[in-house]
């Protein structure tokens, strides 16, 4: 075993490592970039070495300055984690020429699988199940045009080197093609250096199942059952659970078998996951093999009981499988919840700044938290906006499912917006419960997802209006000792009529009008034509609200002119519009002049100067946390110029467009 590893990664992967690495007694040397120097991973390492500039390309690609770290700290070996160099062939044969021992598969097998096209030929020769599609070298515009018109659409464009949803783009119709195709090559380019693509007949309603497999330089291999990740946003991952629900016995084994086939045919060495696409009928296709650590592993280690990353060291230690096939077991049932930081209300942008707020469920054997953020910690826009990942156990699917959404609730962060909500909404959704699951599933439940029912609005409401009232007496409050004074008296008091107090609030994505007034024992809520009785208080971080004789208890945390409330079943953010209306940098740019909804690099400028453009033609592509988003013309018009570059930094709200709306007659 080694007695010091290098972990070229960070956030909550490198933590996850060093817990495990620190159990076998190995030491940890971390790596860090300027924007990482107080990381959670730099803080629990033994050791850690600086190695550039925030950006990914200057630090954490640069191979040079993390293969000198790990000769300079006299580290045996290096962990790749997943993402960056976890996949890149170039590094691990590198590490082999160093004398360093990548804790993963050989450069070779990483090739053979790196390449989606190279990958499906050679499961094509090992029998394992194809989706039809085109894998060819011919990589013209024109060609995979026209091979998409002869497949019929709708088709799935892939990025040959992509994983995680880089890259990837649905194709409904052929007047959708250019488009996609540009920007999905742009995308694979920035995210893999190579532009290459192939593409695949898009199936229906599919799940995406995916076997874990492990193998070792002994001739052993096994699989540890299978993964459900069907619930997905983008093609990214939402919500994984171990063992996919509803398969048979033998559709299970024959896809175990067919992933450690998978294996074999490229010599693997280590964990790797065989990806397949499940049709309605019970047919699976093979998708894509990672040549590294998944993301949702800890469901795999939470129903087999299992430390993959222990695996992970053992083998690459020359050390033989732990287990055999026969001797693997499946306890019960886990779910993962990945939580980012993204505003789902705005398409999920992803979202940066200061964790203000952070307070966690209890962790215990039924519960698990992955995470490389603490209180305090700054989510920024170099690198994937993950906050934690959330695990839970159970006997059955359901009682994991209900402690997923126990688990949610309880899970309270504030500053940049989180996707928390959103998945607490999924987790409670019935259509989740009954196990109708695809890959589509978000797009068909959107309704249910993104949009909160009127009882909720208004409890909501009354909150929000309740803690921004409070809010204000607080700032309104007098100064001195004596409670008695009239002037120490901040609940607005008035002779003869009720004090009223307005507020503009915007709220599950809507502006709403609440009104108060005060009749002193009580106050009234104005809403849409209704009235309620409200009663509360905010005190610190808790705040109780009595609506209509109905109490609720949550916790609140604010930040800037943003709050958050959280109650048990989910948690929701608001604003007053008078708030927002002081940030200038936010309100000076309007819908006409293209402001930027997030912050991030811009990527490219689609259209020429001096440009007349109609509604919705594509003019401006930035880029933040390795999601490309797109700003169209938000009406017909001339594109003057640019206030921006490909490449510049630019804030959200920043106005990146000089345009003149088309006059109307």
């Amino acid at each position: 075993m080694f007695n010091r590893i290098l972990i070229a990664n960070r956030g909550e992967i490198a933590c996850r490592v060093i817990h495990t690495a620190r159990a076998l007694g190995i030491r940890t040397v971390a790596v860090y970039s300027d924007a990482d120097r107080n990381a959670l991973h730099v803080q629990l390492a033994d050791q850690a070495v600086h190695i550039g500039e925030s950006a990914a390309a200057l630090s954490y690609l640069n191979q040079e300055r993390i293969l000198n770290a790990a000769k300079e700290t006299g580290s045996e070996a290096i962990h790749p984690g997943y993402g960056f160099l976890s996949e890149n062939a170039e590094f691990a044969r590198a590490c082999e020429t160093a004398g360093i021992v990548f804790i993963g598969p050989t450069a070779a097998a990483i090739e053979s699988m790196g390449s989606k096209s190279r990958a499906k030929a050679i499961m094509a020769q090992a029998g394992v199940p194809l989706i039809p599609g085109y894998h060819g070298d011919d990589q013209s515009d024109e060609v995979l045009r026209q091979q998409a018109d002869a497949m019929g659409y709708p088709v799935l464009l892939k990025a040959t080197a992509g994983g995680g949803g880089k890259g990837m783009r649905a194709v409904n119709e052929a007047g959708e093609f250019n488009e996609a195709l540009a920007a999905a090559r742009r995308e694979s380019a920035a995210s893999f250096g190579d532009d290459r693509m192939l593409i695949e007949k898009l199936i229906q309603r599919p799940r995406h199942v995916e076997v874990q497999v492990f193998c070792d330089a002994h001739g052993n291999g096994v699989y540890l059952a299978e993964r459900d990740c069907s619930i997905q946003r983008r093609h990214q991952k939402v919500i994984e659970e171990a063992p996919a629900p509803g398969l048979s016995d033998e559709l299970r084994r024959a896809m175990g078998e067919a992933a450690v086939e998978a294996a074999r045919a490229i010599d693997y060495l280590g964990a790797g996951t065989v990806e397949f696409l499940l049709d309605s009928s019970q047919q699976f296709f093979f998708m894509e093999m990672n040549t590294r650590l998944q993301v949702e592993h800890p469901v795999t280690e939470m129903i087999t009981g299992q430390d993959l990353v222990e695996w992970q060291l053992r083998v690459a230690s020359n050390e033989p499988l732990p287990l055999s096939q026969s001797e693997i077991r499946v306890d019960g049932h886990a779910m993962e919840a990945r939580i980012y930081a993204e505003d789902t209300e705005q398409g999920f942008l992803p979202s940066t700044g200061i964790i203000s707020y952070l307070r966690l469920p209890p962790e215990g054997p039924s519960l698990r938290i992955d995470t490389g953020v603490i209180e305090g910690s700054e989510i920024s826009p170099y690198y994937d906006p993950m906050i934690a990942k959330l695990i839970v156990h159970g006997d059955t699917r359901e009682e994991a499912r209900r402690r997923l959404t126990r688990a949610l609730s309880a899970f309270r962060v504030a500053g940049p917006a989180s996707n928390i909500a959103f998945l607490y909404n999924i987790a409670a959704l019935p259509a989740f419960a009954h196990c109708d699951l695809d890959t589509h599933f978000i797009e068909r439940h959107s309704e249910d997802l993104f949009r909160a029912p009127p009882a909720q609005k208004n409890r909501d409401l009354a909150a929000a209006a309740l803690a921004l009232l409070s809010l204000r007496r607080s700032a309104n409050q007098s100064p001195g000792n004596d409670k008695f004074s009239p002037w120490a008296d901040s609940r607005g008091w008035r002779m003869n009529t009720p004090h009223r107090q307005r507020f503009d609030v915007h709220c599950h994505g809507e502006d709403y009008l609440v009104e108060l007034v005060d009749r002193g024992d009580y106050l009234e809520l104005l809403l849409d034509d209704e009235t309620a009785t409200i009663r509360g208080n905010l005190k610190d971080d808790v705040l109780m609200l009595e609506l209509d004789g109905h109490r609720f208890r949550g916790s609140f945390a604010r930040e800037d002119a943003e709050f958050t409330v959280f109650w048990d079943d989910g948690a929701f953010r608001f604003s007053e519009k008078q708030l927002l209306v002081a940030d200038s940098s936010v309100a000076a740019a309007g819908d006409s002049e293209f402001a930027a909804p997030m912050h991030g690099t811009v990527v490219a400028l689609l259209v020429e100067p001096g440009t007349t453009v109609e509604a919705g033609d594509p003019v401006v592509v930035i880029e933040a946390m390795k999601m490309e988003q797109t700003l169209r013309a938000p009406a017909a018009g001339r594109v003057n110029g640019f206030r921006c570059e490909p490449g510049d930094l630019v804030d959200r709200g920043a106005s990146l467009v000089d345009f003149e709306p088309e006059a109307k007659e």
